[in-house]
């Protein structure tokens, strides 16, 4: 493994986090309403279409309930749930208590089993799971977060089985900070000005914020373990192809990569 260069804010993360769960706790009740609603529509269909692609090329054959899938920044539980209807076996994990209790509240009032939808309060920086427990780690808009992405990486190789996949979907959400207050930024119009105010803190607070990405995470995930990464920097077209109340202007990525 060749010689990685850390990022900084190990001194000030537990500040950053601290913000940024504070930032999400405020937003939990509204974003368990949005994810709520989102399942229900189209763009629930076309995210699901998307992922089990890329499921049925590493696992071809094999049933969902033979799949273990980690939710990693689960939120409110929108993939958790989209997944574990399917049929698959997934753990949702957050940071963010509240999130962590609305979750458990869409995953009841879609009447799924609790032992094949879990959701537990846990750092994606330090997870408790072991070495390879899971086939999939599946994360949307959480990396952009991280003061410390490449610890993250690490850990999600780690708890990955060999032949696992990884699955993130982000986006550069700094560089398009301006979007934040953009009229056609649809999800988030019922965002307060307050909060608005300290999601560009936070932006700026981050040094993966100054990051060319997804270059930047193609290198770092070749060199924690992965291979065969592949990034899609059109995918948001895919997604976002009508300005609904789900819309976001910001150019969101797709990472695959096999373990």
């Amino acid at each position: 493994m060749g010689e990685i260069k850390y990022i900084p804010f190990e001194e000030e993360s537990l500040d950053i986090k601290d913000r940024v769960e504070e930032y999400w706790t405020e937003r939990a009740e509204s974003f368990f309403a949005q994810k709520q609603h989102e399942l229900e529509s189209d763009k629930a269909q076309k995210w699901l279409g998307e992922i089990l692609s890329k499921i049925k090329e590493s696992f071809p054959g094999k049933r969902p309930a033979e799949i273990k899938v980690l939710d990693v920044g689960c939120g409110a539980g929108f993939f958790t749930v989209l997944l574990a209807k399917e049929g698959f076996d997934v753990t949702g994990i957050d940071l963010t208590a509240e999130m962590i209790e609305k979750a458990g509240k869409l995953i009841e009032l879609n009447g799924l089993d609790p032992e094949k939808a879990k959701v537990l309060v846990m750092d994606a920086e330090k997870l408790s799971f072991a070495d390879e427990t899971f086939d999939i780690v599946v994360s949307r808009n959480l990396t952009w977060t991280l003061p410390h992405p490449i610890e993250a990486y690490q850990e999600w190789a780690r708890v990955l089985k060999k032949g696992g996949i990884l699955l993130n979907f982000d986006a550069e959400y700094a560089k398009g900070d301006h979007n934040l207050n953009n009229q056609d930024n649809l999800a988030h119009k019922d965002v307060s000005k307050k909060l608005k105010a300290e999601c560009h803190e936070i932006y700026h607070m981050l040094t993966i914020s100054a990051l060319d990405r997804p270059q930047w995470d193609e290198k770092i995930l070749r060199t924690v373990g992965f291979s065969d990464v592949e990034t899609d920097t059109e995918f948001y077209s895919r997604i976002f192809d009508k300005k609904d109340e789900f819309y976001i202007p910001d150019k969101m990525f797709m990472i695959a990569a096999n373990r």
